[in-house]
């Protein structure tokens, strides 16, 4: 089942989503500064890409603030309105019974999108 979503996902949307991400990630990581924020875009591509079957999950050895002070940043820079724009398609999604498994996937990338430093995307077969 989760083959089909990806593809169906792929086909209506979900590669132009994770196209967006990875230019965005390739064209923050010109700058030193803007690495740390375009690997996280690449997460977010990684997941834009194949959602079904996937999951976010906290990284559990994160040691220090430093995740909370970049997810901070992220927000303010760009953040808010990547979670805004996932909350948007999700609830869009969502008002048709054919769209709210795309809309779960939608609410997935949304809260991903809100705080990605200190998170990690792993398939959803495997044990915590």
């Amino acid at each position: 089942m989760n083959l089909l979503g990806n593809i169906i996902w792929i086909i209506f949307g979900g590669l132009a989503i994770a196209l967006e991400y990875v230019v965005a990630g390739f064209l923050l990581c010109l700058t030193i500064i803007g690495i740390p924020f375009g690997l996280q875009s690449f997460k977010l591509g990684m997941l834009a890409l194949v959602p079904f079957g996937q999951k976010s999950i906290p990284i559990l050895e994160d040691k220090g603030c430093l995740s909370a002070l970049m997810n901070v940043i992220w927000f303010f820079i760009g953040g808010i309105w990547i979670t805004l724009t996932h909350l948007f398609f999700g609830v869009l999604l969502c008002l048709t019974i054919i769209g709210i498994p795309f809309g779960k996937q939608h609410f997935k990338l949304m809260s991903l999108a809100f705080a990605p430093f200190g998170r990690s995307v792993v398939s959803s077969r495997l044990k915590r």
